[in-house]
């Protein structure tokens, strides 16, 4: 599969992206120092790991909240296995619907749909529901977010 293969990284290039994902605006000077490498080999780690799909992308966190996007449920979906590719590219395409995750066991997919109110919560739900392939639904209104974590353990 492509991007799957697990990429080799040193002390350096570890130390590197647990500095980045805490704040991707920090300085190349001030990760030198703290790593004692140059100011350009920062930029060509930087660069390499980019190139090797390590680093995805740069981008802000937005606290949802502040934003007007704090009801967030999950859906369990089950699909017509004919249908289900099809049903993915849909999914894929709804601004609201926040992550998926093909998964094993009594459903095929799993949602994570994140809007500004439980009444666009319903549009969307039925929006999910018409979907041609979606058999059912079952949804799981979340009370609190107790860990949200964008950041990827290195050891």
């Amino acid at each position: 599969m492509k991007g799957r293969a697990t990429v080799v990284l040193d002390d350096i290039d570890k130390s590197l992206l647990r500095i980045l994902q805490d704040n991707a605006k920090t300085p190349y000077s001030q990760i030198s120092k703290q790593l004692g490498i140059s100011e350009a080999t920062v930029h060509l780690r930087i660069k390499k790991l980019v190139k090797l799909g390590v680093i995805k992308r740069f981008q802000a966190i937005v606290d949802p909240e502040k934003v007007g996007k704090d009801v967030v449920a999950i859906v369990a979906l089950t699909v017509d296995p004919k249908k289900y590719e099809s049903v993915l590219e849909k999914l894929k395409s709804m601004p609201d619907v926040y992550d998926i995750y093909d998964v094993t066991g009594e459903y095929y997919t799993i949602l994570k749909v994140r809007v500004g109110s439980r009444e666009e919560l319903t549009k969307v739900l039925d929006e999910i529901g018409s979907i041609e392939g979606v058999e059912s639904t079952r949804t799981m209104f979340v009370l609190r977010t107790i860990k949200e974590e964008s950041r990827i353990r290195i050891d």
